[in-house]
């Protein structure tokens, strides 16, 4: 059974909503809320440790209803039964979508042509523990006989995006290995990471399901002609593992049969870090937190395969997705984690979201006459306060943002805490009621300005607020919570897939520049450059006349 094929518009809750839009587009949140004292009880989620809570957006009862019969609509149930059972959803490249099966319990099954690759996701979690625990006790050396200090984890997308940002998350948990990531093909990138290892004491994981990727085949020659510099041939099978489905090109590398964690097709990169792509995870903070991310995400699983839509926070979260890229016409998502340690959660999700649902073919082939796709962006706070929270609060776009905190903090520093969560709450507060006319007028009167001065300043000193934000406030950042946020925002990309009518899980856009790549570099190494539009034949004219 395919996925169904619903052109949003075509639904009848489409065109509700449309009508419905007309009504809200000038609502008032702060009105909302002085005529509902339990408004946010009304729209918000508890769930695990989890609280989400959705009340500051442009929507009424009315509203929710209604995205939820687009919902039924375009059949998310009967979808949400295929992706969780294997079937081939992802078409374009007939594929099953089971990254759901590398955090299932042992005992269940996961069908992949009629198969149950569930034991075989456990061998391989097996391995991964096995290979973990050998590297942390020291008890796997290097070829000098020095344990291993360092691991280098050699990929790019999915293959470095995701660990990297796990990584970074949860350096609270990290024990003493230090973890590193190469990725661009820029020489500089690979030769800062070379300074600051010693061959003698490092771990290569190159991630890499085809073995055939041109940045990380690029950066693991170098990396492994460095290294022969010290250490003969026979070196590279104690220091190289990799992660890849090409056994033999992995074997013609130098890297022992038995160093090789197998990938499956029916995981697509960006959802990969659940698989033994996470095997620089669980080598930086332990198997065991790396079975806790699994777990964490495994909840979450259950809470969207079983919860009805009202209660489902991924469903949730897509749906006011879709009301405002579609309906209000905003373009972007900012995403504001109040903690350092996820950093890279925006980065992570900019591949998972924009490389998903960046489609203009819908699942019938032909061209989407709507929006898909959001643009994904953000920083941590409180260090977004002061760079572009200004254009969030008195900008001319409509940004919905996602605010995520955490009410315990790793280190135990109430007093640092405290004052980072109550720009979190000061954040969202400001952002739904802003500051009226006659609230900066008060101001300017208790500070003694002028009144020449304050019509001056006064226009630029009012916040017209009505600014849309999700609040998700989490126990603490453990291992388990940060697997369930991932798995979150996961099936939020899957539920905007099926509403929008587009294939989630393929990403022919990325091809292209690939293939061109390949035959510009054969005009450089010639420096005969053949027939190209005029800009492109002109710059590398330049390029090859200067470098």
């Amino acid at each position: 059974m395919a996925l169904p094929i619903t052109n949003p518009t075509s639904t009848s809750s489409w065109k509700k909503l449309q009508k419905h839009y007309t009504e809200m587009r000038n609502i008032s949140m702060s009105e909302m809320f002085s005529k509902d004292n339990s408004r946010a009880e009304k729209f918000s989620i508890q769930w695990n440790d989890f609280l989400v809570d959705y009340s500051k957006n442009l929507i009424d009862k009315d509203t929710f209803n209604l995205l939820q019969d687009l919902a039924f609509d375009v059949k998310l149930n009967q979808a949400i039964t295929s992706y969780f059972e294997g079937e081939n959803i992802n078409q374009t490249e007939n594929r099953a979508v089971l990254h759901t099966a590398l955090r299932a319990n042992e005992n269940a099954t996961a069908l992949v042509e009629g198969v149950n690759v569930v034991p075989e996701i456990f061998e391989v979690k097996n391995k991964i523990k096995v290979f973990s625990n050998e590297i942390i006790s020291g008890q796997r050396k290097g070829y000098t006989g020095k344990p291993f200090t360092d691991i280098v984890n050699i990929g790019i997308g999915g293959s470095d995006l995701g660990p990297a940002m796990v990584v970074e998350a949860l350096q609270f948990y990290k024990n003493h290995l230090n973890v590193h990531f190469v990725s661009n093909v820029d020489g500089d990138h690979v030769n800062e990471v070379i300074k600051k290892i010693n061959p003698e004491t490092t771990l290569f994981v190159i991630v890499s399901k085809t073995f055939t990727t041109q940045e990380t085949l690029s950066n693991s020659e170098t990396i492994r002609s460095w290294f022969l510099q010290t250490a003969s041939n026979d070196a590279v099978s104690k220091h190289f593992v990799a992660v890849s489905t090409n056994i033999q090109k992995v074997t013609d590398f130098g890297i022992n049969r038995e160093n090789i964690f197998p990938m499956w097709d029916w995981v697509g990169g960006r959802f990969s870090l659940w698989s033994a792509v996470g095997l620089s995870i669980s080598l930086a903070v332990g198997f065991t937190n790396f079975d806790e991310l699994l777990q964490g995400a495994h909840d979450m699983d259950e809470h969207f395969k079983n919860e009805p839509f009202d209660k489902n926070i991924p469903v949730v979260l897509a749906l006011l997705s879709i009301w405002y890229n579609n309906f209000f016409g905003a373009e972007s998502e900012a995403i504001i984690p109040y903690t350092q340690y996820l950093q890279k959660l925006a980065p992570y999700l900019q591949q998972g979201i924009m490389e998903s649902n960046g489609k203009s073919i819908g699942r019938d082939g032909k061209p989407v006459n709507y929006q898909t796709g959001t643009i994904i962006w953000g920083e941590p706070g409180t260090n977004s306060q002061h760079a572009f929270f200004q254009l969030i609060h008195q900008g001319t776009k409509l940004i919905p943002t996602d605010f995520i905190g955490f009410i315990k903090p790793l280190y135990g520093n109430e007093d640092h805490h405290d004052k980072l969560m109550s720009n979190f709450f000061a954040q969202t507060e400001a952002l739904l009621n802003g500051k009226t006319e006659a609230q900066v007028k008060a101001e300017f009167e208790k500070q003694g300005v002028t009144a020449e001065r304050a019509i001056f300043l006064l226009p630029f000193k009012i916040f017209t607020g009505n600014k849309p934000t999700n609040t998700l406030l989490i126990e603490k950042l453990t291992p388990k919570s940060l697997g369930s946020l991932v798995a979150m925002y996961e099936h939020k990309i899957f539920v905007q897939g099926v509403i929008w009518n587009v294939f989630s899980y393929d990403q022919w856009g990325v091809e292209l520049g690939k293939q061109l790549a390949s035959t510009i570099l054969d005009e450089i190494h010639s420096g005969v450059v053949k027939h190209h539009d005029n800009s492109t034949e002109f710059l590398l004219n330049y390029f090859l006349k200067n470098k």
